[in-house]
């Protein structure tokens, strides 16, 4: 796995490119001018933690024949703001799904992807708490 990463303005905008050619606009938010134009590495990390549980629970599903009608999750991130290196120390997640199928196959799924396959959130654990919640069918379980 390899990315590359190019500065394109005279501030702190910069360009990632992976080997297939996606490319995401970083900025540093806490810049004392303008506004800005990309995300911040920090935000990335929770960007990856949403992906990777996300992948991780479709793939679960589908593996029992389930494709949820829908998924969505929204990510919260805490870190020692006076601390330098500003860490995580605790992100929530909550997963929205949807679908024909049963709440604790929707729970086990994440429940899976937290404690054994998602690579970001154990890669985060030993310095940030994570929880997550799952919302089923508008419920929460």
């Amino acid at each position: 796995m390899k990315v590359s990463l190019k500065r394109i303005d005279k501030e702190f905008l910069f360009e990632v490119t992976n080997q297939n050619g996606h490319k995401i606009l970083l900025d540093n938010k806490s810049k004392e001018t303008g506004e800005a134009k990309g995300v911040s590495p920090m935000e990335l990390l929770l960007m990856g933690i949403a992906g990777c549980s996300s992948i991780d629970v479709v793939a679960i599903l589908k593996k029992q024949k389930i494709n949820p009608t829908l998924l969505k999750m929204k990510v919260e991130g805490f870190r020692h703001a006076e601390a330098v290196p500003s860490l995580f120390y605790q992100i929530d997640l909550v997963i929205y799904l949807e679908g024909d199928f049963s709440a604790e196959k929707a729970k086990r799924a994440a429940k899976l992807s937290f404690e054994k396959y998602c690579s970001v959130s154990k890669t985060l654990e030993p310095t940030a708490q994570i929880n997550h919640r799952v919302i089923f069918n508008g419920e929460a379980i």
